[in-house]
């Protein structure tokens, strides 16, 4: 079953005077359970297609459809819901509250829905954490925290709100090698238990390596596509 489609897609950006193709006739389906990497260097495009995905950019021409979903004609209120009900995310940079423990920024994308309860909220906190090993660390700022832990508590976040695909840009990129393999191991375990769908935006040999697709980028377009290297 499809999570994720595109089809024709490009996206155009103004910089000053000059026109800029970020992406250029991209066609790419995801299905559920993937564990995808999109390659390329820097300008390649992926980040762009990522943001598509995630609902965060509009397409300037193209489909993006998501769950069955297309999402192009959709209002700024309807795409939040989608984001939230639908997508998780994995920044390079954490991207944690500061002034919020491990548990609080884990239940903070719990608090819009309205229709979860206190208890429920605090038994997924406790869940997800305990997935990725960190039940002993719930009281703990990101401060207090190493760049490894501050990612699986990334993870954690992203995978309470029981997402049917995660979006993870960079994920391992400022983490040491030891621990960006750890944390990739994480995430193979969460996809193969769960079957949750992840997407990665990468330049990164070993997520390539790990992936079960990879698709290269190139120009603002989709140049090959092939199994990864497990």
């Amino acid at each position: 079953m499809e999570v994720v489609r595109i089809e024709d897609v490009a996206k155009t950006y103004r910089l000053g005077n000059q026109q800029v193709e970020a992406l250029r006739d991209v066609n790419l389906t995801v299905e559920e359970g993937d564990f995808l990497a999109i390659a390329g260097p820097s300008g390649s495009g992926k980040s762009t297609l990522l943001n598509l995905i995630g609902c965060i950019d509009n397409p300037s021409s193209g489909t993006v459809i998501i769950s069955g979903t297309p999402v192009s004609n959709r209002t700024p209120d309807q795409l939040a819901d989608l984001r939230a009900r639908m997508i998780g995310f994995i920044f390079q940079t954490f991207n944690l509250l500061p002034v919020l423990s491990a548990e609080e920024n884990v239940e903070y994308p719990l608090l819009q829905f309205k229709e979860i309860t206190k208890s429920e909220r605090r038994e997924r906190v406790r869940h997800y954490l305990n997935i990725v090993g960190l039940e002993n660390f719930a009281k703990h700022r990101p401060n207090e925290l190493s760049g490894g832990q501050r990612q699986r508590v990334a993870i954690a976040r992203a995978l309470v709100t029981r997402p049917r695909i995660v979006l993870a840009d960079e994920p391992t990129a400022n983490l040491d090698h030891k621990t960006g393999a750890s944390i990739l191991e994480l995430m193979r375990l969460v996809n193969r238990i769960q079957r949750t769908t992840f997407v990665f935006s990468t330049h990164d040999r070993d997520v390539m390596r790990m992936a079960n697709r990879v698709v290269y980028m190139q120009d603002g377009r989709i140049v090959g596509e092939g199994p990864g290297g497990e």
